[in-house]
Order: structure tokens, then C-alpha cells, then sequence
């Protein structure tokens, strides 16, 4: 995006908290690849998305630092519950950490490990999905929480776009853009849904539920 367009929109988006400013600072400097943090932009989208719907249930499929959860979680319904599956445990504490300085740790429930485990194990119904893990993986993850999601409900996939690899032809695609290509035809075929394919930062499909 044209940066002078991007400073303008940052501009005219309502700004980041204190909490979350020193979560995107400190992950900047901490953490690699630090550009998988979903920054301000998209985490007020995250949370507008989240106010919305008012949601009951949250899965959120990779925490990586917290930033992205603790943007949803400001959404839920009274006692609502977001569960997020984040599988690098050297994750864990930061996250943690900025999820108490958020106040929302009793409605943050954190999962360490393979999410392919343990999804399965969670027997809530979801009203809002987030998937932002790893690319080749989505359609196992889509799959897999299809079933708890509620008829109604929604489910949002960050990296859509795949900084534009989606465009390529198969033969010239790595795992990751087969991956997320793959996943956005299945959605774009898929009967039971209805979805939009925002140009949101990296892309992001918002897949809405119609039926089972």
C-alpha cells in the first residue's frame, strides 16, 4: 500500500491503547518476525468485528504474542470465554503477561500446542473463529472447527493475500501460498458459506455460516 495512504488511514483510526502499544514495541524488539503481530489497524478491526457480534465463544487459532486476542476478547458477551491455541511455547509469557496487564485474563483462556490436538477437546460452539497459524494448515483448521461453529456465526482467516503470492501459478508457489491458495478456493466453492475477501493489511476472509 502506498505509504502516505497507510499513514492516513492509521490517522484516522481510533488509537491503539496503552496495553497494546507496549505489547506491539515489545514485540517489535523481542520477537522474531515480528510483521506476524496483527498491529493496530487490524486488531481495531478484530475488536470492531468482536463488539459486533458479541460473541459467547472465541477460538482463535495461533496467540503468537496476544495482541489479536486481546483485541477480541474486548468484544465477548458478559462472561464470554475466548480460548486461543498457540503452539511455540516460548510464546506463552509474553503473551501472558499483556493479557493480565490487559485485565481480561478471566476470559482469556490460553492452549499450548498442536491446534490439530486440540481442537477436537473443545467442546464449546463458537460464535466468532480467527485463523492465523500456519498457511498450509488452514483448510485442516477450517475443517476441523467447522462443525463447532454456530450456524450464524463467523469465521475470519488472517493472510489471505499472502503479500500477493496468491496470484501465482501453482508450479512457482511454496507450501504456505498453495496453502492459503487452496483454502480461499474451498471457501470461494463451499455451499455452506457465504464470504468476502477483504484487502485488510495482508487479506483477510471473513466466511460467514449459512448452514451445516
Amino acid at each position: 500500500m502506498n505509504e502516505a495512504i497507510e499513514k492516513y488511514i492509521i490517522d484516522h483510526t481510533s488509537s491503539e491503547n496503552s496495553i497494546l502499544g507496549k505489547l506491539n514495541r515489545e514485540t517489535q524488539l523481542r520477537i522474531m518476525y515480528p510483521r506476524m503481530l496483527s498491529g493496530h489497524v487490524q486488531g481495531k478491526f478484530l475488536e470492531m468485528i468482536s463488539r459486533m457480534i458479541r460473541p459467547k465463544n472465541i477460538l482463535e487459532i495461533g496467540t503468537y504474542t496476544g495482541y489479536s486476542a486481546i483485541c477480541l476478547a474486548k468484544g465477548l458477551s458478559e462472561n464470554g470465554i475466548l480460548h486461543t491455541i498457540e503452539i511455540n511455547p516460548e510464546l506463552e509469557s509474553i503473551a501472558s503477561e499483556y493479557i493480565h496487564k490487559s485485565g481480561l485474563q478471566n476470559c482469556i483462556r490460553q492452549h499450548i500446542g498442536d491446534a490439530a490436538k486440540i481442537i477436537p477437546s473443545l467442546s464449546e460452539v463458537f460464535d466468532l473463529i480467527f485463523i492465523d497459524a500456519d498457511k498450509e494448515n488452514y483448510l485442516k483448521y477450517y475443517n476441523l472447527v467447522f462443525d463447532k461453529v454456530r450456524t450464524g456465526g463467523f469465521i475470519l482467516a488472517d493472510n489471505a493475500l499472502w503479500g500477493g503470492k496468491v496470484i501465482e501459478t501453482v508450479k512457482q508457489a511454496d507450501k504456505e501460498t498453495i496453502g492459503i491458495m487452496e483454502f480461499n478456493d474451498f471457501i470461494q466453492a463451499d455451499p455452506r458459506v457465504e464470504n468476502l475477501l477483504l484487502s485488510l493489511r495482508d487479506g483477510i476472509m471473513l466466511v460467514h455460516k449459512l448452514s451445516n
